[in-house]
């Protein structure tokens, strides 16, 4: 089964312990700071469910949310019908996608960007960006490290249940092609009290800093900065995630 299909619909439920809040604001702070105010488009890559994009709507840019799930896009709209929220949601893969105007800003958080598999692919988003992007428009993403996938969730396996659903976890991390596969089996229940078992295979990579750096300058972007999340310092060996500010 593709990621994120039988996940999308129990995703939020599970993710009610990522600070999103904290994720969002750190973004909005950074946008804010390198001038983009209310009103200017932003595009989000990999915006899943829209959690991010309605915290920036919130702000008033003007917003785009791109995902390649029709699952998590679905759950997306059901929120802004509830909260009256303009947002464009649009099923594209981020390596390949197209727009009908140039924005101001692109975004992308919560290791979206660590679904791209390879220098290549990541080339090919940062292409995409560069495209449709206006002069001097921004791009801020972050990415979860080689330390975070080889020391930090290793063969690790995670198992959570809840009143109608749980999920097992299986993390399985290659030193050689740094890419992290996740093994994910979902239990949901029906009404009648049995349970669904569904499986999906989730692959994310692990990004050598330099390897960035260069993609995005193949790409015609200019690396601004590079922070350890959630702060304005340097990246450090034992950083878990890294935020980074590219530049058209």
């Amino acid at each position: 089964m593709n990621a994120y299909t039988a996940f999308a619909y129990v995703y939020d439920e599970y993710m009610d312990n990522i600070p999103y809040d904290e994720w969002g604001q750190y973004m909005i702070g950074l946008l804010k700071e390198l001038g983009v105010k209310a009103g200017d488009s932003v595009v989000d890559l990999g915006c899943g469910t829209g959690t991010v994009t309605r915290m920036l709507e919130k702000e008033g840019y003007d917003i785009v949310g791109i995902d390649m799930s029709e699952d998590m896009l679905a759950i997306a709209a059901e929120r802004i019908e509830e909260s009256g929220q303009d947002i464009l949601y649009s099923c594209q893969d981020m390596r390949e996608f197209e727009l009908p105007f140039k924005v101001d800003a692109f975004t992308s958080i919560g290791d979206s960007m660590n679904y791209i598999t390879s220098k290549e692919d990541l080339e090919s988003v940062f292409k995409c960006v560069a495209e449709n992007i206006n002069d001097g428009g921004v791009f801020v993403f972050d990415l979860k490290t080689i330390h975070f996938f080889r020391d930090i969730l290793a063969d690790n396996t995670y198992a959570e249940n809840r009143d109608e659903s749980a999920f097992i976890w299986d993390n399985y991390y290659n030193e050689d092609d740094k890419n992290n596969e996740y093994d994910l089996a979902v239990f949901v229940m029906n009404e009648d009290g049995s349970f669904n078992r569904y499986e999906e295979q989730h692959f994310q990579h692990g990004f050598e800093l330099e390897e960035v750096k260069e993609a995005a300058a193949n790409a015609g972007l200019s690396v601004l900065a590079l922070y350890d999340a959630f702060s304005k310092d340097a990246p450090k060996p034992d950083s878990e995630r890294v935020y980074f500010v590219l530049q058209k």
